[in-house]
């Protein structure tokens, strides 16, 4: 059974229409990407995913459950977690704080507990203390526990992002442009982080980026997606040689 899985997903804004009967499966530990130029509909496809918009047409199912009509923090705790295009962070708390936040869902000790302080509320904050600073051992930040995000430079406060969506501990993870406005250097830095990511949790990922080297170097399959629509999709290598995807995206000078 797909992890998760979408069927002829239609939305329409108003009368203009945003995408057009897009499917998708995922397997578990799978990596895919999705492609296309600006406008072309691909955060929309994220934003209906997850549960911000509601399709007008179609079918989501995560991990065999139908997730349309679940609010997004209820499609978070079903096990997809997602970073945003422009960054969704609080300037002024700490790294540690924001990933500790995320992992709240994941704690049962309950208003009473919360209240009284019990030896359960104090093993399960210890616990998820100690579950944040591993997450962020593993995105190379752990260094940075304390500072507050305002004061960290932009890549660092990607990983910071992308440690707050493991926190949930999901089963899928979205990733809306990564590597946006980053140096080449961290580039290199973020492709190794999601390589480890997906070796050590076995995550499967799915991504929307615009730097095409990053997507055929990582991904199984990719989607390119072109006014809502898709128009071609499989192997780098096939994606790559695809005549309809160099006219609309690639361009003959990315595929040499």
């Amino acid at each position: 059974m797909s992890l998760l899985q979408v069927e002829n997903m239609t939305h329409y804004f108003g009368g203009l229409r945003a995408v057009h009967n897009f499917s998708l499966d995922i397997e578990p530990g799978q990596i895919r990407a999705l492609i296309g130029p600006n406008g072309a509909g691909k955060t929309t496809i994220f934003n209906l995913i997850t549960g911000i918009y509601t399709p007008t047409e179609g079918r989501i199912a995560l991990d065999g459950e139908e997730i349309i009509g679940l609010q997004p923090h209820e499609v978070a705790s079903r096990g997809l977690g997602r970073t945003f295009q422009n960054l969704c962070l609080w300037r002024h708390m700490t790294v540690l704080e924001h990933v500790m936040m995320a992992r709240y869902s994941r704690l049962t000790y309950g208003l009473v507990g919360a209240f009284f302080g019990t030896p359960r509320r104090n093993r399960e904050e210890a616990a998820s203390r100690s579950k944040a600073l591993e997450l962020l051992e593993l995105m190379d930040i752990a260094h940075l526990a304390d500072q507050t995000v305002i004061n960290l430079p932009y890549g660092a406060q990607r990983r910071v992002e992308m440690a707050r969506a493991l926190a949930s501990e999901p089963k899928i993870l979205f990733l809306d442009e990564p590597t946006v406005g980053m140096t080449p250097e961290e580039l290199d830095q973020m492709l190794g982080i999601i390589r480890t990511v997906h070796q050590e949790l076995g995550l499967a990922i799915y991504l929307i980026e615009h730097r095409l080297k990053m997507v055929m170097e990582l991904c199984e399959r990719i989607q390119t997606l072109v006014f809502g629509e898709v128009i071609a999709e499989g192997t780098p290598e096939e994606i790559q040689s695809n005549p309809k995807v160099i006219e609309a995206y690639l361009g003959k000078e990315a595929v040499h």
